[in-house]
Formats: structure tokens, C-alpha cells, sequence
């Protein structure tokens, strides 16, 4: 082992678009309107491409980002890809609306109007070994671009940041054979469900459910459970050979004695754990993603902090470690002193607000894990004791203090109630445009050029 691992490193928002918003500015997501998966990351608000950019990097970026809005640059100086979903509004949905303006109390008859369903993509019939589809095209784009940026670069001194971001593991979960059979016979923890499963749901947990669609399917067969994390493990090591390959890269190219490499994920899944799918929530599977960096000296090489840290702590780590100043307000803070030293005291914030009808905000310090779902119920875990989050310690005498004492945290710096009707009132506001932008047949989608005289078939040209 050449890095140091974070064994507790938490997006700030268990979500695509906004958790790579928050991570990009440093901001926390009701600090810059990132509300759900469709929404606008202001050009307003700069981003660690910005700052590096500024202090001489070359700042590119090859896949996926999931950039909402005209700006889809964001600081970096060119895309090497188009992103795999659409940049515009067509995200939003009628029934986040709905979901909002009634706080999340008709929640089921709300979500029983929605045209597909996310759960269906995690049964043993939504698993299958597919050799080639658009996911697998995409990453494979992605991939090849990073490497040609950097054969291309080559020792050159001047400094660069290369942000090479694949869609998987994330669904489908159609691995390629090869992969798929890595993992034949293997053992594979699967869920286990008690018999008081539907108790132990929060009210968070209730709504992400119904959004999901998860009472529609079997989410609880042990074959389809299988396959599923057989295809789940066979991605994973899919996306760990691409890495390898872009280490090996910076190995040739003599890139790597003066390379940061930072690996990490906007998110985590939770593979039907809890009779649950996908992400948006705040237990482990979902919010929390892992999070190594390796420095060119190996410094800390093998080594694991068990602090708490945020995805937040991105940029002023990479602005700490370029020598350039991040002078617009951020929420983060660098890593560099955290892993010199032990911060217990130290509370990292998740916010989360898609497909909920009230806002919905944890906090983690030391061993505890808060999780605040506003104007209804509260969660409270001891991750020591309890990593499967399954006894809530919330209203129990012998743990007030740290329960109190992380809602105020949260109460103290955020105001749910005006959360929510921003919220609310960009859902509206981005309703409208969407509505004008199909009408129109407008995109903000960014398509790079490439002009092939300085590529590949440069050889062959006069």
C-alpha cells in the first residue's frame, strides 16, 4: 500500500450531481442551491479547477461530472468528454415538487405517479453480463482520454490536474463476462432482515422507499442478491485495472514522483441493505465512499486515519497542496493537519434533499452519527458498537448529551425551514425553464472537438 486510506470519509450529499457540486466548491449543499440531480451549479461559485487553474495548472477534466447548467467548465480549462447524462433541466421531476409542497405527508400517493421505478435494476432479472453497452462505452472513452492526455504530456514541468471520473461501478450492473466470472463461486456477504425491518425505518427512509419503488420488487431473494453483488464486485475491479492501468501510465510517462493521485467516489450504494437501493440516504452504504491519496514521497504510504473527513476537505487540500489561496468562503478544511494529528472533536456535516419532503441532515463525530430528518423523527447510532446502524439511541437517557449536542450543531448552522422554501421555489423557478428549453429544442450539453491532425492520426498526415 503506497497511500493513506480514510476509513471514514463521507460525500457531503449521498447524491450524483449535487455530492460532485459540494465537492468541486467546498461548499456545503444548501450553501449553493445544490438541491437534487438536476440542480444548477452557479458559474458563481469557484471551484478547485479554478484555483489550481490559477496558480498554473493545467486543470482538464475526461467523464463524467454531471454539471447542471450553462457553465460546464466549472475552472477546468478544457472537457476531454461529453458527460453521460443530459446538463440540463429535464432532470426535474413533477413529483420532487410534490413530495415538497406537502412535506412529505401524501408521500406514497405522490411517488405512485412516477413512470419507472429505480429497484427494478436491482434484481437478479436487472443484473446480466452485457460485453459491451453505453456505460461501458462511456467509461472506456473516458479512459482512453486520460491516457492520451497524459502520454501526450509526458515530463513536461508545468504543473496539471487531471480529473478522470468513470460512471461505474455505479447501475446498470451489466458487467462483461471476463469480469463477471472473477467472482464465480465466490463468498459474497449478502443482507439479512429482521422480522422488525419496517420499525426501524426512519421517516427518510420511508419516503426514498416509495420514491425507489422498492415494495414493487423483490428486493430480499438470496439468488437475485447474488448476482447482484457478484455483477457489483465484478465493476469494481473493472474500474481498480483502469486505475492501475493510469498508475502504470504515470509510471512510464515520469509523471509519478511529482503526482498527487486522489481516489474517491461521489457516493456509495447500498445494494439492497435494509431492503434499500441506490443512494440519497445517510447510512453507510450510501453516504459513506471511499477516500485514498497517495503523495509522491509515499508519505503516510499504508497508513488509515479514522477521523471523520468530508469530500468538502477536497479543495482546501488541493489548494493547500498547489500553494494557491481558496479566498471565497468554503466549508471544508485541509487534510493535511488531519492526518498529522487526531481530531475527535471534529463534526463533518451530509446534507440530502432529493426526494424527501422535509430537510434531511447528519452529523458525524467520533463513533456518533446523527441523523436530523426535519419536522419528523431523528436517528442516533453508535458506529462502534453498532456499524450496522440498526439500534437508534435517539430519546435514550445515557446518550442525551450527545444527541443534543450534535442537533445543535446542525440547528446551529443551518435554518431548515428557509432551506425548504429554497427549495421549493427553485424547483418552481427551474420547472418553467425546463418546460421553455424542451419547447425550444435548447441544450447546455457540452460536445468537445477534436481535431484529429493533433491526435492519433497525426502520423499518417503531411
Amino acid at each position: 500500500a503506497e497511500g493513506i486510506r480514510f476509513d471514514s470519509a463521507y460525500t457531503a450529499f449521498p447524491l450524483c450531481a449535487p455530492g460532485r457540486a459540494c465537492l468541486m466548491t467546498g461548499r456545503h449543499a444548501s450553501n449553493i442551491g445544490a438541491w437534487d440531480n438536476g440542480a444548477l451549479l452557479p458559474a458563481d461559485h469557484p471551484t478547485f479547477a479554478h484555483y489550481l487553474g490559477n496558480a498554473g495548472y493545467d486543470a482538464v477534466l475526461t467523464g463524467k461530472m454531471h454539471f447542471v447548467g450553462p457553465d460546464q467548465l466549472h475552472g477546468f480549462r478544457r472537457r476531454l468528454t461529453t458527460d453521460i447524462y443530459s446538463s440540463d433541466f429535464d432532470w426535474v421531476k413533477p413529483e420532487w415538487i410534490g413530495i415538497k409542497e406537502n412535506q412529505g405527508r401524501d408521500y406514497e400517493e405522490t411517488m405512485d405517479n412516477r413512470p419507472a421505478y429505480n429497484a427494478r435494476g436491482y434484481t437478479g432479472e436487472g443484473v446480466r453480463i452485457d460485453a459491451w453497452h453505453g456505460a461501458l462505452s462511456y467509461d472506456e472513452e473516458t479512459h482512453f482520454r486520460a491516457l492520451e492526455y497524459l502520454r501526450a504530456r509526458g515530463n513536461q514541468p508545468d504543473p496539471f490536474l487531471l480529473c478522470t471520473s468513470y460512471h461505474h461501478p455505479h447501475e446498470p450492473f451489466w458487467p462483461p463476462r471476463e469480469y463477471w466470472d472473477l467472482y464465480e463461486n465466490a463468498q459474497i456477504d449478502l443482507p439479512e432482515f429482521p422480522a422488525n425491518l419496517d420499525d426501524t425505518w426512519s421517516m427518510m427512509d420511508r419516503w426514498l422507499n416509495s420514491y425507489h419503488g422498492t415494495r414493487r420488487y423483490d428486493l430480499r431473494d438470496p439468488d437475485g442478491l447474488y448476482r447482484l453483488r457478484r455483477a457489483y464486485y465484478g465493476l469494481v475491479t473493472y474500474l481498480d485495472r483502469k486505475v492501475g492501468e493510469l498508475l502504470d501510465t504515470l509510471d512510464s510517462t515520469g509523471l509519478v514522483d511529482n503526482t498527487v493521485v486522489v481516489l474517491t467516489s461521489d457516493h456509495g450504494d447500498m445494494l439492497c441493505e435494509r431492503e434499500m437501493v441506490q443512494k440519497r440516504g445517510f447510512y453507510e452504504f450510501s453516504c459513506r465512499v471511499p477516500l485514498l491519496v497517495r503523495f509522491p514521497d509515499r508519505w503516510q504510504g499504508g497508513s488509515s486515519c479514522a477521523t471523520p473527513v468530508s469530500l468538502l476537505d477536497l479543495l482546501p487540500t488541493f489548494c493547500e497542496l498547489a500553494g494557491a489561496e481558496a479566498s471565497s468562503p468554503h466549508d471544508g478544511e485541509s487534510l493535511l493537519p488531519i492526518i498529522e494529528g487526531n481530531r475527535e472533536d471534529r463534526i463533518v456535516i451530509a446534507q440530502a434533499h432529493e426526494a424527501v419532503g422535509t430537510p434531511c441532515i447528519m452529523a458525524r463525530q467520533g463513533k456518533y452519527k446523527y441523523n436530523y430528518i426535519h419536522e419528523y423523527d431523528a436517528q442516533l447510532f453508535d458506529l462502534e458498537s453498532d456499524p450496522g446502524e440498526w439500534h437508534n439511541l435517539c430519546g435514550d437517557p445515557t446518550h442525551a448529551d450527545i444527541e443534543e449536542r450534535l442537533r445543535k450543531s446542525i440547528l446551529d448552522q443551518f435554518d431548515p425551514d428557509s432551506i425548504a422554501s429554497a427549495n421549493l421555489e427553485s424547483l418552481h423557478r427551474r420547472w418553467v425553464i425546463r418546460q421553455t428549453m424542451l419547447q425550444n429544442d435548447q441544450s447546455w450539453c457540452h460536445f468537445p472537438q477534436f481535431d484529429a491532425r493533433r491526435n492519433a492520426t497525426a502520423q499518417y498526415l503531411p
